[in-house]
């Protein structure tokens, strides 16, 4: 029987290229509830660490057009 791993989506930063088009899903604590948007991958997106110690993802938000950060877990489909 195998072992299955789970690899966070914050390690996956290898596979977002500039320009790559994606949806996200993540909670937020703003608005206390699961959001989805529309995201593209730019020179600006990074992932990051907060001096809390709070895994981040900086993204361009295609519905808002403007930047926005995912704090903790996030989910994103290509």
């Amino acid at each position: 029987m195998g072992v299955l791993v789970y690899t966070p989506i914050y390690n996956r930063k290898v596979e977002m290229q500039e320009n790559t088009k994606f949806k996200i899903t993540y909670y937020s604590n703003k608005d206390k509830k699961h959001i989805t948007r529309n995201g593209t991958w730019t020179d600006k997106c990074r992932y990051w660490t907060s001096k809390a110690g709070a895994n981040l993802m900086t993204y361009f938000d295609d519905d808002a057009q403007g930047y926005r950060t995912a704090k903790g877990s996030w989910k994103v489909r290509l």
